[in-house]
């Protein structure tokens, strides 16, 4: 799997919400630097599970409606 990948402007404001956040829930003053710096370490550390259970779900979504499909053509087919 290659890196996530998240649009500019999209990082911005996530580094804005990470702030926010900080600040809010930890009293915690961060600099945009640091909360860029502290968003590129969480996508890189806790991205990959997120992703790959976003797969798992789209996977179980897929083969769910691949079985509507199977019995729908099962529920047409004709008596020989």
């Amino acid at each position: 799997m290659s890196n996530i990948k998240i649009e500019s402007k999209r990082k911005n404001e996530l580094v804005i919400e990470l702030q926010a956040y900080l600040q809010d829930e930890l009293d915690l003053e961060v600099g945009q630097f640091d909360a860029d710096f502290l968003l590129d370490f969480m996508v890189k550390k806790i991205g990959p599970a997120i992703y790959n259970q976003a797969l798992n779900d789209a996977l179980k979504v897929f083969e769910s409606k691949m079985m509507d499909v199977s019995d729908g053509i099962y529920e047409i087919e004709k008596d020989e």
